[in-house]
């Protein structure tokens, strides 16, 4: 799927830690939903002052799956709750 190799390299050049970025995809019916997972202290960045980057990414995201007919949701959380210290 290339939306999740878009939102890969997006979140990494971002990131100070890429090693803990992850994407995960769970289909539906009517939509996808794209989990993107950073490290709690690289939240920040990628959701930017007042959302900014955070709505960026979700655009160019749904955009890109736009192209192949899908409805795309965009979902940021920090991996908190991983296996990550």
């Amino acid at each position: 799927m290339q939306e999740k190799e878009l939102a890969l390299y997006i979140l990494k050049a971002l990131v100070d830690e890429p090693d803990g970025v992850s994407v995960n995809i769970i289909e539906g019916e009517q939509s996808t939903i794209m989990e993107l997972r950073v490290r709690p202290r690289d939240v920040g960045k990628v959701i930017g002052k007042h959302g900014r980057i955070a709505q960026a990414i979700r655009t160019i995201i749904t955009s890109a799956a736009m192209k192949t007919g899908r409805r795309m949701v965009v979902e940021i959380l920090d991996s908190a709750n991983d296996e990550h210290p």
